[in-house]
């Protein structure tokens, strides 16, 4: 008898006997989901998976988005082999970080200059010591719940809740760890997404040692919200008329457009963050943005005010795979991926308003979520998932497992340019499923909210 999709796997559970050994809580990244165990994969193919017991999945997550071209993409694995031979790193520069630039800057409206590093977390990290750097203020502004990484001031009020979050007027600072020093604290302005009046009142109040406002232009954590366009032209605004540096955090959301999501949205940033898509599959970050604020990393004529290395920083491997996957993102790819995640939401959206199940979808282009509430939300606030609207997003990411897909629980699941009409069709599907078999749960959200 075949083994289910949703059963544990063999293999796997050895695997995780194996981990919890050496890992402490069996897996070395915090994001990892198990149910009850961690699926260990094997192979990736196209916009598919296997795991090592031999299962196929539909990939919905993709690393975290990262993979826009699916697994195995042979421009990426062709440049990969081909650099491997010639050399993996060197401590002198190539020309293979001098294309990706190039395709980059040529690309992307408001980036003159961009340095790569190797994770998103650095591209934060350093796009925040720059603006610091360039204003010489020590405090930021950043968006409650919004997710930028492993860096202390960007980790404030990025898990906040109910009984911690504070006053809706004025959002507390709440720290995501224990021990995190009340001084980062005390230099972290919380603002809530769309909230114009509040935006412009804090930014005021606080404009005085504010060094930058980093936004990710649609918080994926946060909701997957779309920013309205009154919130986007009050950020533009505050940030020029006050001389703070407007960070625009595109590790996850480059992948909206050709040009990127700030030109998507209408925000018009002075420094961007890049990742994810951008190396192909490989570690990678960078930082962009005007000549002016970039100046602070160095000109070449004396020590640059904010010296920034990195051993594995454009490293030809991730520059290689990173040249042929963003060569491969061209308009026709942007617009085949755009028609899917038009497909796929309307179709979402179809069977809830057909079923008139308490859910709605939120996202944009091949990015998407779906929420176990009736109204979409508008901030993070609105979009943390209740205790019964958590039970049903567990519950779905297990049905969808059952089905052969996998679908991130509480974070963007994403398209792939391999993906068809009828990988789509699937998932909607599954959904449609799961409404009829699973409506017994739907109550407890009514309960809660009446």
């Amino acid at each position: 008898m075949d083994l289910g999709h949703n059963e544990v796997g063999a293999t796997s559970a050895g695997l995780f006997t194996r981990a919890k050994r050496v890992f402490g809580d069996g897996t070395t990244r915090a994001t990892i989901e198990r149910d009850p165990i961690p699926r260990y994969m094997e192979r990736g193919e196209g916009a598919y998976l296997i795991d090592v017991d031999g299962r196929r999945f539909l990939d919905l997550n993709g690393n975290f988005t990262t993979l826009i071209h699916g697994h195995g993409f042979e421009p990426v694995a062709e440049a990969v082999s081909r650099q491997i031979r010639s050399g993996s790193c060197f401590a002198n520069p190539t020309a293979h970080e001098l294309d990706l630039a190039e395709l980059i800057t040529t690309r992307v409206p408001g980036i003159d200059w961009i340095r790569f590093v190797n994770t998103g977390t650095e591209a934060v990290l350093f796009a925040v010591k720059a603006a610091r750097a360039y204003t010489g203020r020590p405090a930021i502004a950043k968006i409650e719940g919004a997710y930028h990484g492993a860096y202390d001031w960007v980790e404030v009020s990025q898990a906040s809740g109910p009984s911690t979050w504070g006053d809706p007027a004025e959002p507390a600072s709440v720290p995501y760890y224990r021990g995190m020093p009340e001084t980062v604290l005390n230099d972290v302005v919380t603002l809530r997404f769309n909230d114009v009046e509040g935006s412009v009142r804090l930014l005021e109040k606080h404009a005085h040692r504010l060094a930058a406002i980093i936004i990710d232009p649609t918080p994926s954590r946060a909701g997957l919200i779309v920013p309205e366009p009154e919130f986007v032209e009050t950020i533009n605004a505050m940030a020029r008329k006050l001389g703070i540096v407007l960070i625009a955090d595109e590790v996850l959301n480059f992948r909206q457009s050709y040009e990127g999501a700030s030109a998507r949205h209408g925000f018009r940033p002075d420094l961007f963050t890049l990742g994810k898509v951008i190396g192909g599959g490989l570690p990678i970050g960078a930082i962009g943005g005007s000549q002016e604020i970039m100046s602070v990393f160095g000109t070449g004529e004396k020590r640059a005010p904010l010296p920034a290395g990195g051993t594995f920083s454009a490293n030809p491997l991730s520059m290689v795979a990173g040249l042929a996957a963003m060569s491969a993102l061209d308009h026709a790819a942007f617009e085949h991926l755009e028609r899917l995640g038009d497909r796929l939401r309307d179709r979402l959206s179809d069977e809830i308003a057909k079923k008139g199940a308490p859910f709605t979808v939120t996202g944009v282009a091949s990015l998407f979520r779906i929420h176990a509430k009736r109204k979409a939300p508008r901030d993070f606030r609105e979009a943390l998932p209740s205790p019964a609207e958590a039970v049903i997003g567990e519950a779905l990411t297990r049905a969808y497992a059952a089905a052969g897909v996998v679908f991130p629980n509480g974070a963007a699941a994403c398209l792939s340019t391999p993906m068809t009409n009828a990988d789509v069709d699937l998932v909607v599907d599954v959904f449609s499923e799961f409404l009829g078999t699973h409506s017994h749960l739907f109550e407890s959200v009514s309960h809660e909210h009446s």
